[in-house]
């Protein structure tokens, strides 16, 4: 018998009809009926029984299924460890990161990571977005970048890289000509933010809700352009990653602002689960995620 007759005899008892095991295997009924008449030819006994149009398997019937089950499998199995050997490894990785912010960034680094394993899918799950270590632990994800860290055993974290976040401002505002601003600065600002709720927001969390500061006006706007200009024509400020704001700060009328006088840095970490056994190309894609981002911002 041939590897094609175990296909057929496992379509047909799997699928449950002629009709379905030949839209499977796209057969005709008549090559279908021919491949079975040949298996039941090598065998000498039938495979099937036929009663009240149906196929039922005879007790020889039984076996060889049993035998395509084990086959088949083995093979399936066979094919993925040699095209693996071939082509490297084969899998996916679901990521999701706790700010709009990171998109920025991540589709390049995944553009350029996929380049050197196209056999390993990445994933960006934008619904996890926010909530990236909840959803880490309920297994929607499987890698999360975060600065925002929970102290809990059941995940691990590795440092990524740290940047700097700064205000940006017009060129005419009255901050233009300071070298840092302090919390109390903001009293009587209008700041522009991505997105509710305030705890997410790293200026507020770390820097004015410490001195027990608020702005006097917060605006929401996911727009990270539109959000920039606002800034341009005065209406507000916002604050934003140092890298992430220097394509935007070349040839527009605004100006970074150093927060506080040692400046605002945060962490940035790769969250994983602490107690999964992970394969190869999770280490290999977090060691590529570090080295990549220090050569393309030198930090």
């Amino acid at each position: 018998m041939e590897i094609r007759h175990l296909k057929l005899i496992k379509a047909i008892v799997e699928e449950g009809s002629i009709t379905k095991a030949i839209d499977k295997l796209h057969l005709t009924q008549s090559a279908l009926s021919h491949q079975l008449k040949e298996a039941e030819y090598q065998l000498g006994t039938p495979i099937f029984l036929r009663t009240n149009k149906k196929l039922v398997l005879t007790k020889a019937g039984e076996k060889i299924y049993e035998l395509a089950n084990e086959i088949l499998n083995k093979l399936t199995e066979t094919e993925s460890q040699i095209k693996q050997m071939v082509f490297g490894e084969y899998g996916e990785i679901r990521i999701s990161t706790e700010c709009f912010s990171s998109y920025h960034w991540l589709p390049s680094v995944l553009k350029q990571f996929h380049l050197l394993y196209p056999n390993v899918e990445l994933k960006i799950v934008t619904e996890a977005t926010h909530i990236p270590l909840q959803k880490l632990l309920e297994n929607t994800i499987d890698i999360a970048i975060v600065s925002d860290t929970i102290k809990d055993n059941h995940i691990k974290y590795t440092e990524l890289f740290q940047d700097e976040v700064v205000v940006v401002i017009s060129e005419n505002h009255p901050w233009a000509g300071k070298k840092y601003v302090v919390a109390e600065d903001f009293v009587n600002e209008h700041l522009i933010i991505h997105s509710l709720p305030m705890e997410t927001v790293t200026i507020h969390q770390y820097f004015l809700a410490p001195a027990k500061v608020s702005p006097k006006k917060i605006t929401p706007l996911p727009l990270t352009e539109a959000s920039l200009e606002m800034v341009k024509a005065d209406m507000g400020i916002m604050s934003m990653a140092k890298w992430a704001l220097q394509p935007h700060i070349k040839n527009n009328p605004i100006k970074a602002v150093k927060v506080g006088k040692n400046g605002l840095k945060r962490k940035h970490f790769i969250a994983t689960r602490a107690n999964e056994t992970y394969p190869d190309y999770f280490q290999h894609f977090i060691n590529f995620l570090q080295n990549e981002i220090n050569l393309q911002w030198n930090i």
